[in-house]
């Protein structure tokens, strides 16, 4: 970066010096003074600092300098002094501030507690209320939750816990909308000039504008999720998080496709999970617990974190009745899975906590408000426990009768089944299915899939979703099959399960795409699934729900109804001088 400044103590020419005493002292001075420079010459060496912070975050020079006391002094003149803020390129100063604050605090905890020291924190919770603009509430939120992870920095965060939990929520509920309403929805030239910039680095292509905004979005919410997740793994207003409302819509907040490793709602409700009120809170609402259940049959990078959250559940005394009158049907279909992300006998362990009160069901002690879940139970018994001893006492000589018997039911149910008797496939099917030993798991995996296929042209999408995930679980997730992930995919579509299905539909090109074969067309992606992934990506765009709350809030002649805009981002500020 060229240096364009003449001053003595510039940060871009001392970091050229090769003397180290001189270059700390230039440093320091450079800290000393940056707050009572502006406009380019701020921006600019800003820019350096925070381009250096994201490659060097460990480095301890410049923390030792004093750079988190610049910042925190840069913060408070840019919350104090709008008119200042207003003036020329001053309006990037705290979206830079914030961020190198982020990147410093990002790994080293003695860095966050130096940056706790220096009085970053009460600027970045006023940028993190809104005083100034989203842009900005998204590095705050960034540096806040960097700050909050570490145990020994904690300590200065807690002062401020019931705002911060309050702001980091209303972000996590409201921010999507916030930037389709103040950004994405707006034409070029009547977007803000800065924004505009920071989203892409000064070459303000449109697509690339929105791209980014849609990143941030993303990003902003996913980082206000992390934030509550340092209070939630310290047990702390854990009631206060657990509101009904939020609570229903952790289960859709996600990264996105571009973000998929990132925190979401799942990965909160986990660590919920693990406090006896996150448990209670979460047990009391059917839908939560449902949508838990829907993450726990999918192909979801957080499937994990579902099925764990469920179990938690299930062993705690005070949830588990209300829970496993919901969860035993979904849960039911997992007991034969073997590995996921690394942990072994994940269904057996299912398996003994569907069943540790079976023989209170079975003498009648212990009923369920809803029938499915104990025919679900009864039906893990008699797999997991009546089969199995069957297996072990049938001679090689009766299995391979049964071989031969579920061979041919087979074959009559394939027939019925191209003959459109769809009802009839089903009833084989399930005949072979309930002779078929345990051990014969390529032949199982095969019934179970083509009676979901049937299931799916009855319209019975819960049944086909129920034996794909049996189908899936069966053949483990190294070499999914590829036939259940796709009709997965389309039992989630038929429910609205938007995600989930477009999660199996991505599993089941990926998987096509690595079949062996001379021929390239084997390995195409067929026209139907990615007009099934056209539509699910439509579906589950980040901003879907905006764009259509946007457009059911326009009157008939054309205006919006209402729309509440930022104090700082009322379009006003198109030109660099100006602000909104």
């Amino acid at each position: 970066m060229k240096c364009t400044s003449t001053g003595p103590s510039c940060l871009l020419c001392t970091v050229e010096e090769k003397d180290p005493s001189v270059r700390k002292s230039l440093i320091a001075q450079c800290f000393t003074d940056l707050h009572l420079r502006e406009d380019l010459e701020l921006v600019l060496t800003l820019r350096c600092l925070w381009n250096i912070a994201l490659a060097k975050p460990d480095d301890p020079e410049f923390p030792s300098l004093g750079v988190f006391n610049c910042m925190a002094r840069l913060l408070n003149r840019c919350i104090r002094d709008q008119k200042w803020l207003s003036r020329g390129k001053n309006v990037y100063v705290p979206y830079y501030a914030a961020h190198i604050i982020g990147s410093y605090t990002m790994n080293k905890s003695r860095f966050s507690v130096l940056a706790a020291k220096s009085g970053v924190i009460s600027p970045l919770i006023e940028l993190l209320s809104g005083k100034i603009n989203w842009v900005e509430q998204r590095v705050a939120v960034r540096a806040l939750g960097h700050i909050a992870r570490h145990k020994r920095t904690f300590e200065y965060i807690k002062f401020h816990e019931v705002e911060i939990i309050e702001l980091a929520m209303d972000i996590a509920s409201k921010c999507i909308h916030t930037i389709y309403t103040e950004f994405v929805s707006k034409k070029s030239e009547n977007r803000v000039e800065y924004h505009r910039y920071l989203t892409t680095k000064g070459r303000g292509e449109f697509e690339m504008e929105n791209k980014k905004a849609e990143s941030w979005a993303c990003q902003m919410q996913c980082w206000s999720l992390y934030l509550l997740n340092c209070f939630v793994r310290k047990k702390r207003s854990i009631n206060l998080i657990c509101k009904e409302e939020f609570l229903k819509n952790l289960c859709g907040i996600w990264g996105g496709l571009q973000n998929q490793n990132s925190f979401s709602g799942i990965g909160l409700i986990r660590s919920l999970c693990d406090s006896e009120d996150g448990r209670k809170n979460i047990a009391q609402l059917e839908d939560v617990v449902e949508n838990i259940c829907n993450l726990s049959r999918s192909s979801d990078e957080w499937q994990f974190m579902a099925i764990e959250s469920l179990l938690l559940l299930l062993k705690d005394p005070n949830t588990r009745n209300i829970v496993i009158n919901i969860a035993a049907p979904f849960l039911s279909d997992l007991v034969e899975l073997r590995t996921i992300k690394g942990r072994r006998k994940i269904g057996d362990v299912i398996t003994q906590l569907l069943l540790q009160d079976y023989a209170k069901i079975k003498y009648g002690q212990l009923g369920f408000d809803e029938k499915g879940s104990q025919k679900a139970i009864e039906e893990i018994w008699d797999l997991k426990v009546e089969k199995r001893k069957r297996d072990k006492i049938t001679s090689e000589q009766e299995v391979k009768e049964t071989e031969l018997l579920v061979s041919i039911l087979k074959r009559e149910g394939n027939k019925k089944f191209w003959s459109s008797e769809i009802e009839a496939a089903v009833k084989k099917y399930t005949k072979a299915l309930d002779l078929c030993p345990l051990r014969l798991r390529k032949e199982r995996i095969v019934l179970y899939s083509n009676r979901a296929q049937c299931h799916l042209i009855l319209g019975q999408a819960e049944l086909a979703i129920s034996d794909t995930t049996r189908a899936l679980c069966l053949s483990g997730e190294m070499r999914p099959h590829i036939k259940s992930l796709w009709r997965r995919s389309q039992a989630y579509d038929m429910k609205g399960l938007t995600r989930l299905s477009l999660m199996d539909c991505l599993m089941f090109i990926n998987e096509r795409s690595k079949l062996n074969g001379k021929s390239s067309s084997r390995r195409k992606i067929p026209y139907y699934a990615m007009r099934m992934l056209n539509k699910q990506m439509t579906a589950t765009w980040i901003f879907a729900a905006a764009t259509k709350s946007m457009a059911d809030d326009i009157d008939d002649d054309g205006t919006h109804k209402s729309r509440v805009q930022h104090g700082f981002a009322g379009g006003k500020m198109k030109g660099r001088q100006r602000h909104s």
